[in-house]
């Protein structure tokens, strides 16, 4: 059995996922399980004996369901849960005019670049003390001047001992008013480093980046680096030093070499809108030529390939592909079989009931209601909900979703401002009256006659 390392996929039981997906998505068990398990099982693989661990392949996952029935935020949730590099791509856009086949590669690149980034900033925080202290001394040479040492040659008289120790002693009084704040207002020149180069694009058949290639890093490296002075409040010039400082700490060779091996081992790559890309069953031509070429140059990536980034090559063999759509018009069976082959579990999402609106507006850490309430705390506003008004919300938007076009959860954004409009809009103004509470009989009267206009409720709601 292999050791876990550091900053690798938590150790997280399948039930335990689940329980912490619920604290922000209602509903929607079998995807959670579905998901949970394809987490689990990443762990399972990096405990496994190394000859086999290249052999075991993640089982890539479709979503079925409507929109706004938490499909994204499944993906999305689970990823900042276990610490994965995540990105979300819509399939659609592949099908775009100057479409070309090596763009799919782009979302594998961008999972990268992110992985970087995430690890630096990991990096950045272990080092931060030392990058503070190291940003203060600075700051106290701009205020005070550098610590003076005593030298042999000083004469025996002590006057320059004694000008070193006082300059020191002094310089030691500053560095405790500058870490307890005191300092934080007056204002310092110094010198700070500054780009004078433009942001650069390189149009042509050949993709620089997949040469390896960064002409912004490249001119960079050439050209002379610009320092001008600026003056800043020494908590402003503080942060600017300290992430200069921690720069100088973070060893970025074993930042990118942990952030691929994070991608390649645990990497989430979320596909939205896959059925776009699905040939609709008996339409021939068009632009489904298009969505077919588009389906056969995502199959290399999923299937697993090595896609060259600018910090070196990145295998998706372990990569999890998360792919999701609607399928309204057509089927997962309609996308080519390679490519289904490639996704073996299937997982339906339910529409949304009225009962499942009413645990999505009270029940979830991020709960909308939660959210108005606090939206208004901020104009020292009370606002408070009946359960009665919570669930005439609730039966409102249902009915809408049946009449109008489903959108799922979404709904209750719109319904929800419409509600709160006049409140929203007068807030800043209320001096009297500083508590609210929404009744049925409000929701009703706010929201039942555009529910009653059908047509009305396109636009509105």
């Amino acid at each position: 059995m292999n050791k876990k390392t550091k900053n690798e996929t938590r150790e997280l039981t399948p039930r335990e996922v689940v329980k912490e997906l619920d604290r922000f998505i209602i509903g929607q068990q079998a995807a959670k399980k579905a998901v949970a398990i394809a987490i689990r099982n990443r762990w399972r693989r990096m405990q496994t004996p190394e000859h086999l661990r290249e052999e075991i392949m993640p089982n890539n996952i479709i979503m079925i369901g409507p929109t706004g029935v938490g499909k994204t935020e499944i993906a999305r949730r689970l990823a900042k849960l276990v610490q994965a590099p995540f990105i979300k791509v819509e399939a659609s856009k592949f099908t775009e005019v100057g479409y070309v086949g090596r763009d799919v590669e782009s979302m594998v690149r961008d999972l990268t670049e992110y992985a970087v980034t995430m690890v630096k900033t990991e990096k950045a925080a272990e080092v931060q003390d030392k990058a503070r202290s190291a940003a203060d001394e600075r700051i106290l040479d701009i205020l005070i001047g550098p610590v003076k040492k005593k030298s042999s040659s000083e004469g025996e008289g002590g006057e320059d001992t004694s000008d070193t120790e006082l300059h020191n002693s002094t310089r030691e009084r500053f560095k405790e008013k500058l870490q307890a704040g005191s300092l934080d207002e007056r204002t310092i020149e110094m010198e700070v480093t500054s780009s004078q180069l433009p942001s650069m694009q390189v149009f042509g058949p050949i993709n620089i980046e997949e040469m390896g290639l960064n002409i912004q890093e490249m001119f960079g490296n050439i050209m002379p680096k610009k320092h001008k002075k600026r003056r800043l409040t020494i908590a402003e010039a503080r942060t600017l030093l300290s992430l200069e400082e921690a720069d100088k700490l973070i060893d970025m060779d074993a930042a990118v070499k942990e952030a691929l091996n994070r991608v390649q081992n645990s990497g989430i790559i979320f596909i939205d809108e896959i059925d776009k890309i699905a040939r609709s069953h008996g339409e021939a031509g068009g632009p489904d030529v298009s969505r077919e070429g588009v389906q056969r140059d995502l199959l290399p990536i999923v299937e697993g390939s090595n896609v060259l980034t600018k910090y070196g090559m990145v295998k998706t063999d372990h990569i999890l592909f998360i792919a999701s759509g609607a399928f309204h018009v057509s089927k997962p069976s309609d996308l080519i079989p390679e490519l289904q082959g490639r996704f073996p579990i299937r997982v339906e999402l339910n529409s949304l009931t009225e009962e499942d609106f009413v645990k999505i507006l009270t029940v979830p850490q991020n709960a909308l209601i939660k959210q108005y309430i606090a939206l208004l705390e901020t104009e020292t506003l009370t606002l408070e909900f009946t359960s009665e008004a919570i669930r005439e919300v609730a039966k409102i938007a249902a009915e809408v979703n049946e009449k109008v076009e489903n959108i799922g959860a979404r709904r209750l954004h719109t319904i929800m401002t419409t509600l709160l409009e006049d409140l929203l809009f007068d807030a800043p103004d209320k001096v009297d009256n500083k508590s609210f509470v929404i009744t049925d009989e409000n929701v009703r009267g706010k929201l039942s006659e555009i529910v009653k206009d059908r047509d009305l409720s396109k636009y509105i709601l």
